[in-house]
This record gives structure tokens, C-alpha cells and sequence, in this order.
């Protein structure tokens, strides 16, 4: 329950699979779902192997690991801006972010938050009891974790991609791939506004 109702609240992984899926459809936005997924569990093994007490302890490693990914995310959603204007002048319509790139984008967005991996590990510390072996107890949280947000991201990655879907108008669907990739900058601002 408590994984279902942090996958449901929407954060920078999601206004990024949302921006996927208006500025380049749903197979892209999916390919960004696989890719937070696979982010989160790295995310949450790294935190439940012991990054997050370095990050809360680290002013500086917390900083760094911030400002990169807020500079990755600006910059991928400015080239999708940019590149919506070319998709709008070039008639075959090509798509300005593949499925592949979406993927690792997302990857990262999942893995380098470094408030998702502080977050982690008092989430999941939680939910560890210590007369049990801890492996096993922390492979369970990182697969329950990781299922269940990918199944509440798929679900927005599906709705976006399904308004964008029904925007036919070139000019309209211009203006959707320009929001889509103002959403990814968007996230990247908001990783470079947090603090500790």
C-alpha cells in the first residue's frame, strides 16, 4: 500500500513520462516507463546498500549528484523543444525523441535523484526487520517498489499518450511536443530547486 501510494503521487519520473508521451507518442513513453523502472531499482538497491546515509551525510556529493541530473533533464527537454520545431517543418513527421533515448533518460531520472535515494532508504528501513536476514527482505522492497510504480507510471504513460493521440492538428501537435518536452525541463528544474 504504502508503494501504491508513492507511485500514484506524481514527481519529476512522471512529469518526465507524461513530457514522453505528449512530445513523441506512446511507444516512447512506455520505453521511459521501462527506463524510471530499471532507475528505481537501481535507486533503491544502491540506497539499500548504503549510497543514502553518504548522500545524507555528503553536502557535496548530494550537490553534484543534484546538479547533473538537473543539467541531463534541461537539456533533454530542450532538444525536444527545439527539435519539435524541425519535426513541424519536416513533412514526414519524424519523432523528436526514440524510444531509446526516452529509456535512458529515464534510467537516469530514476537512478541519479539523489532525494529518491535519501527517500529510499528511510522508506525502506522501515519495513526491514532485524531478526530476519536482510537480503532477501531488501530484494522483496526493491521488486515490490519497483512493480508497482511501473504499473502507476504505465498508467499515466497510457493516458498522456492517448490525450496526445487525439491532437491531430499539426500546429496543436506542435505546441503538445513543445509542453511535452517543457515538462522534462520542468522536472529538471524541480531536481535543481530541492534541497536536503
Amino acid at each position: 500500500m504504502a508503494s501504491l501510494v508513492m507511485g500514484v503521487i506524481p514527481g519529476p519520473g512522471v512529469a518526465s513520462i507524461i513530457g514522453f508521451a505528449f512530445s513523441s507518442g506512446r511507444r516512447v513513453a512506455l520505453a521511459s516507463v521501462a527506463g524510471m523502472a530499471v532507475g528505481n531499482a537501481l535507486a533503491m538497491t544502491v540506497s539499500l546498500a548504503g549510497a543514502g546515509a553518504i548522500l545524507g551525510a555528503s553536502a557535496v556529493a548530494f550537490t553534484v549528484l543534484k546538479w547533473m541530473g538537473a543539467a541531463y533533464l534541461i537539456a533533454i527537454g530542450a532538444i525536444a523543444i527545439l527539435r519539435s520545431s524541425a519535426a513541424a517543418v519536416d513533412t514526414a513527421g519524424r519523432r523528436p525523441v526514440s524510444p531509446r533515448a526516452a529509456f535512458l533518460t529515464n534510467v537516469a531520472v530514476g537512478t541519479f535523484h539523489p532525494k529518491t535515494i535519501l527517500f529510499f532508504i528511510a522508506f525502506a528501513a522501515q519495513f526491514i526487520r532485524a531478526d530476519q536476514p536482510y537480503v532477501p527482505q531488501a530484494a522483496i522492497l526493491v521488486a515490490t517498489f519497483t512493480l508497482i510504480a511501473a504499473a502507476t507510471d504505465t498508467l499515466y504513460a497510457l493516458t498522456a499518450s492517448t490525450a496526445s493521440g487525439l491532437i491531430r492538428h499539426p500546429a496543436v501537435r506542435l505546441w503538445s511536443q513543445r509542453a511535452g518536452g517543457g515538462a522534462v525541463m520542468a522536472a529538471g528544474v524541480a531536481v535543481a530547486a530541492m534541497r536536503r
